[in-house]
């Protein structure tokens, strides 16, 4: 029996197209717009503003995927292959930067590394300096500063990924490279990595995408990309169609992304092996032991702690000092989760509706009628900037039917926030199809064909037999969307409603102002959402470690 006894109506595949259709509809309409435009918008983008923003681009990805996947690959050799004091905690600590959103670690560092702030006062204090103008660090409000920001960030993803690939990659291999008389260096450089290359590449990619989707930490460290030209285009100067035509740029870079992640995936069965004797990791002693713990430990210094300590002192200050927190910020906690609890629900059943059409009508492997999946997946890679915008038009249009059909005043859609919602439940949806695949994938297919067999219909057989099993699968989906749609910016600042913050777009205004202090609060509660993937993330991790002697 193949995945799809069961039979779906055409009111499941409908909805299931209707939801791939709608990933697909920005795409098409942002090259409609662009394609729209004149030439002379194209002439002075191509002479003034693409030149620059696609090397700064350029620059500012190619530095962080160094950092990240120097950082991320070397962490999870060391936390795989050595076991030295603080190993068994590193192993998850490691991962908390991903509870950081970029802009929210943007926002710390500029307080932190100040010129009059407490890093730089200190060293000057421990130098014997008296002021700024004798001793300063390198500004960060640089391309430097931009690359360690979002590198110290993102590295995790690489990691993830890499781990995965050191701990299945048998102990033979390395063992018989080193009798061949290669040293740790060259084990590592001519074994470890060219097997591990297209978990890299997978990971690497992921770090990439979320690099191209940043406007809050690239715009606050001055590094004009394309997507801070995107928003400026169109916020600043209202100019649409030119910022059309940028995010068509945006495009071919998303585009390169996803062929690396794809070459990555093709090559994927040169990374596995069949499964051996693991890879037991080597204790260090002394001077050794000591510098793996400081190499293991900084980027979670600098990617997690810092920034948290940061945020926990600027909140406990204001309490003492009696200020408290402000109306304003309250409306947004409400805005930011109601928000999230809608785009939430939305996602969840858009994706629950795609992975069940595609697996009951038998399309669960790579066959064409899994079109619906990839396209409702398209979301998550297309940076918040251009996804905005290709709903922009479609948006505008539907509200123009609702006001001259139904006498609706203003903008109804803009103006309830279903726009927003919309673009943020296609921007995460990627998380919920995912995530029930792999449900309905362990789930197997004797208890649907019972089922079947008992008269029950393919509707019948999802309430009743699959929704109870999928439960943990849907659960953590609607966690993962949930904590992104609070953490999403570059949508949410193009389409919020008129006078409505979330917590993020209220930490940027505070950012951009330069009040520092309640800017802390929203940024707190904005990670204290974000640990909880992570903790659920670091328990998985812990749950499915080989049992070879690596944590």
């Amino acid at each position: 029996m193949t995945r799809g006894l069961s039979v779906v109506g055409p009111a499941w595949r409908a909805g299931a197209a209707l939801v791939a259709l709608a990933a697909l509809a920005p795409v098409v309409s942002l090259v409609w717009l662009a394609a729209g435009a004149n030439l002379a918008h194209w002439s002075h983008l191509v002479g003034h503003v693409l030149p620059d923003a696609a090397r700064q681009t350029a620059l500012l990805l190619a530095g962080v995927g160094s950092v990240t996947l120097v950082v991320g690959a070397g962490t999870a050799w060391l936390v795989t292959a050595f076991d030295f004091p603080g190993r068994r905690w590193l192993h998850w600590a490691l991962l908390l930067p991903l509870a950081m959103p970029t802009y929210i670690v943007a926002f710390a560092y500029l307080d932190l590394l100040h010129p009059i702030g407490p890093v730089q006062t200190g060293l000057r204090w421990l130098l014997g300096y008296d002021s700024p103008r004798d001793f300063r660090l390198p500004d960060l409000r640089s391309m430097g500063g931009a690359v360690f920001v979002l590198g110290s960030v993102l590295y995790p993803y690489v990691y993830l990924t890499a781990r995965a690939a050191f701990m299945t990659q048998p102990a033979h291999l390395l063992e018989a490279a080193r009798t061949l008389g290669a040293g740790p260096v060259g084990v590592f450089l001519r074994v470890v990595l060219p097997f591990a290359r297209p978990a890299l590449a997978v990971g690497l990619s992921l770090a990439l995408l979320e690099t191209l989707n940043d406007i809050g930490a690239s715009e606050f460290l001055g590094v004009h990309t394309l997507t801070v030209a995107v928003y400026t285009t169109w916020i600043t100067r209202s100019d649409l169609p030119g910022a059309a035509q940028i995010a068509c740029a945006m495009l071919f870079a998303v585009l390169a992304l996803l062929l690396l992640e794809r070459h990555g995936r093709r090559q994927q069965r040169f990374g596995s092996v069949q499964r051996m004797r693991g890879l037991q990791p080597r204790r260090l002693r002394g001077l050794w032991a000591a510098s793996a713990t400081v190499a293991a430990a900084l980027p979670v210094l600098l990617g997690f702690v810092a920034p948290a300590l940061y945020l926990l002192v600027e909140t406990a200050r204001r309490f003492l000092q009696g200020s408290g927190t402000s109306a304003g910020l309250w409306q947004s906690l409400v805005h930011t989760l109601l928000l999230a609890a809608t785009v939430t629900a939305c996602a969840v059943a858009a994706g629950l509706v795609v992975a069940w059409a595609d697996r009951a009508t038998g399309t669960s492997g790579p066959a064409p009628g899994r079109w619906r999946s990839r396209a409702a997946s398209l979301g998550y890679a297309l940076p918040g900037t251009v996804l905005a915008i290709g709903l922009l038009t479609p948006a505008l249009a539907a509200d123009g039917w609702l006001a001259g059909v139904l006498g609706l005043p203003g903008l109804p859609l803009m103006g309830a926030g279903v726009v927003l919602v919309a673009a943020c439940t296609l921007r995460f949806l990627a998380m919920p199809v995912g995530g029930v695949e792999a449900g309905l994938a362990r789930i197997p297919p004797a208890l649907e064909q019972a089922a079947r067999l008992l008269g029950e219909t393919p509707a019948g057989t999802l309430r009743r037999v699959h929704l109870p099993l999928l439960q943990p699968a849907l659960a953590s989906a609607a966690l993962l969307v949930f904590v992104d749609a609070m953490k999403e910016l570059p949508a949410t600042l193009l389409l919020r409603p008129a006078n409505v913050d979330t917590l993020a777009t209220w930490l940027y205004a505070e950012a951009a102002r330069g009040t520092y202090e309640e800017g802390a609060i929203a940024a707190l509660a904005i990670v204290a959402a974000g640990l909880l993937p992570v903790v659920l993330l670091a328990r998985t991790q812990l749950r499915h470690a080989p049992e070879t002697g690596t944590p």
